[in-house]
């Protein structure tokens, strides 16, 4: 991943100590570095101090910002000490990014409350809250009303509004390929890419009968598809799987990557039952798996809402993500349940993996047409899980998003798993059923229930629950 770059406001204030906020700025500007963010600011031969307390001070930090727009990510306001509340808004306003803000307040010390060193910092940050809410500027906030740069509460922050940051700016003008037509059977993946269109996301469809035509095209000895067989074979263990197969995927392979390097695309939802059985051989499982595994999520059964919301967890955790069902209670507890898939999941996301046949086509189309499953038990570990769906009767997406974890359970079973351990679960099986969410979910191995949320629901919109309830200050 590139890194982040933010743009900084250092707001200001006159009739309060400017000292503040001169030693406040070189704070806030070092553990920015310390976190490997990338920083756009006015600087001391600019405006007094690098700061914004002014009209004036607000034209040239907008101006500064437009010029850096295709970098900045988000903005971070710090107020060493009251600030201009009209200044900072305006700054932004005039900007006119429609980035993520963070709003962060320096606290006061006991013992330094005279006129000379007093901030009232947490005094001013509602006052740019107010500000910025009359504006129609939407915000965040630290957990903590006030916080110290160094902290360990104000970098937790920080990492989550770079997340958050990530997640808005990853979805907006997102790709994504749409290969081949819905499965008959799953009227769950129903999407409207209207919907998405409208949230600045695009869905480029290729027919199965174009890649199917693609891969007849190409020889065995092509060498892209010795490349892209190297990579299989390099990727997960191959043994008693045939060579022919093995070609197939990595034709499978060559196609898709031209396919999508050539249109731009992020992300891909592929069409798994049954024809690429029946008319290639294969499933297309390791080659999505190979896909998620170097962050291009792919997901089954043409499920594209699913893969927006891979993409999501992908970019608040910086880790690969993938599409499990919810499938199985486990034993009596109400709050355990087994996610799977036949499989196709990054194998990053495995404890150990190997490539199979899938069990539950080869009783169909045979077990010869059905090799290239990625199957074994997912680490154990925290978990997020999350749901897109798109909304047709209210015209908006929706979803819902939580955490739990992977836990330490093996089961006698094929494809990819795992015991998963949620608070309330029963609760949060009650809602999906009630609202008809899909039996699809994304997951990833990282705690970031909380930057997506902020992200999607603060600044794209959409109408996502978050399960489990408060996500912190944000």
């Amino acid at each position: 991943m590139s890194r982040t770059t933010l743009g900084l406001i250092v707001g200001n204030r006159g009739f309060f100590p400017d000292h503040l906020c001169e030693r406040g700025r070189q704070e806030i500007l070092q553990v920015l570095a310390e976190e490997a963010i990338d920083v756009i600011t006015l600087d001391p031969e600019q405006t007094k101090l690098g700061t914004v307390e002014s009209w004036e001070d607000a034209k040239k930090c907008a101006a500064l910002f437009r010029v850096h727009r295709e970098e900045i990510a988000g903005i971070v306001v710090t107020l060493p000490n009251f600030g201009d509340e009209r200044a900072v808004a305006d700054a932004l306003r005039l900007a006119g990014l429609r980035v993520p803000v963070l709003v962060h307040a320096f606290p006061d010390e006991i013992g330094q409350m005279t006129i000379a060193s007093r901030r009232d910092s947490f005094c001013g940050k509602i006052s740019v809250c107010n500000n910025l809410t009359q504006y129609g500027i939407p915000f965040s906030l630290t957990r903590q009303h006030t916080v110290a740069p160094q902290t360990p509460a104000f970098r937790r922050d920080l990492r989550e509004f770079v997340a958050t940051c990530r997640v808005v700016r990853g979805l907006q003008g997102l790709r994504v390929g749409l290969v081949g037509a819905r499965p008959a059977a799953f009227n769950t993946v129903r999407f409207s890419e209207k919907l998405l269109e409208g949230a600045g996301i695009s869905v480029i469809t290729l027919d199965l009968s174009e890649v199917l035509g693609r891969i007849a095209r190409l020889g065995d000895d092509s060498p892209a598809v010795a490349a892209r067989l190297d990579g299989i074979r390099a990727y997960v263990r191959t043994e008693g799987i045939p060579s022919s197969a093995l070609v197939k995927m990595a034709k499978l392979g060559v196609v898709l990557d031209e396919w999508m390097s050539v249109n731009g695309l992020r992300a891909s939802a592929i069409q798994c039952w049954t024809a690429l059985e029946e008319y290639l051989g294969v499933v297309p499982c390791t080659v999505m798996s190979m896909m998620s595994n170097a962050m291009m999520p792919s997901a089954c059964e043409t499920d594209v809402a699913g893969v927006v919301a891979m993409y999501a967890l992908q970019l608040a955790a910086n880790q690969p993500s993938a599409i499990v069902d919810w499938n199985n209670n486990y034993k009596d507890d109400p709050n355990r349940a087994v996610i799977f898939h036949c499989s196709n999941l990054p194998l990053t996301m495995f404890e150990e993996a190997t490539m199979s046949y899938q069990e539950i086509i080869a009783g169909t189309v045979g077990r010869e047409n059905t090799f290239g499953t990625i199957v074994g038990r997912l680490r154990p570990g925290p978990l997020t899980f999350c749901r897109f769906s798109t909304d047709d009767r209210a015209g908006t997406i929706a979803g819902y998003i939580g955490e739990g974890r992977v836990v330490e359970e093996f089961l006698q079973t094929f494809g990819g798993y795992a015991v998963v351990e949620i608070p309330e679960m029963q609760d949060l099986l009650r809602f999906i059923c009630r609202n008809g969410f899909e039996h699809h979910v994304a997951v990833t191995l990282a705690s970031v229930a909380g930057p997506v949320y902020e992200a999607t629901t603060r600044y794209l919109g959409w109408r996502i629950h978050r399960h489990g309830g408060s996500v912190g200050g944000h």
